[in-house]
């Protein structure tokens, strides 16, 4: 089943940003589903107590006014019990410290707040869902940099969607069949010279692209990329 052809999905954007929450929710219902919004932790846990398996996907500002992060996601876990997926705004991690007790409360993942509109819909499709796509617990960042992908004799160019520390997503109308064996050639923002790897298929929809997971990376090249996701996640907002 394509992200086109599911069923509308409700999404709570909790955010005390004007801008943020509008952006995400138009995104959600130009795609036919349907969005709520929370702009205060009160108004979070009273959206999640009055119906929490109304839900389907909540993502969440970490640094809402009068209310601690961590202990916000402890609170909607008391209510949840487990069961909703959560994505954090990555700009509002502070440590690497905060990113492993999240992981401990069961975090699905990260997206940036800043996500260009087009860019929205494709990043959270995975976690609404699920059963279309091959999920990666590590964090992704949303980022569109060219790449370049060979299969067989043929070379196509795309843009990414994410990249994280195991794999890359692309936006493309004509992804390839799950299991397709590729090879890769990128190059990381700022860096002089360009990334070439092995990777496989892991998932394909025809709306939005398809996910790529590294087979064969070069150590130093895969630390540039681990490098430069924790460096989107860990650095602290000035």
């Amino acid at each position: 089943m394509t992200a086109g052809a599911a069923a509308s999905k409700t999404v709570l954007i909790a955010d005390d940003a004007t801008f943020v929450r509008e952006r995400f929710q138009a995104a959600l219902e130009d795609a036919g589903h349907r969005a709520v919004v929370a702009q205060s932790a009160a108004e979070l846990l009273g959206r999640v107590t009055a119906d929490p398996g109304a839900l389907d996907l909540l993502v969440l500002d970490l640094r809402l006014p009068f209310s601690s992060g961590i202990e916000l996601v402890r609170a909607v876990r008391k209510l949840d019990g487990g069961r909703l997926p959560i994505l954090v705004f990555s700009g509002t991690i502070s440590s690497a410290d905060e990113v492993r007790e999240l992981a401990s409360l069961g975090i699905a993942g990260y997206i940036n707040e800043y996500s260009a509109a087009q860019h929205i819909m494709p990043s959270l499709a995975p976690h609404l869902f699920p059963d279309s796509f091959n999920r990666r617990s590590s964090p992704r960042v949303v980022l569109g940099i060219p790449v370049a992908y060979r299969f067989g004799d043929t070379i196509t160019a795309a843009l990414t969607l994410n990249l994280g520390k195991g794999g890359m997503s692309v936006r493309t109308m004509s992804p390839l069949p799950s299991g397709s064996q590729v090879r890769l050639r990128f190059r990381l923002p700022g860096a002089k010279r360009e990334i070439e790897a092995e990777a496989a298929v892991t998932w394909c929809d025809h709306r939005i692209g398809m996910g790529l997971e590294f087979q064969r990376l070069e150590a130093a090249d895969h630390e540039s990329v681990a490098e430069f996701v924790d460096g989107h996640f860990f650095v602290p907002e000035l």
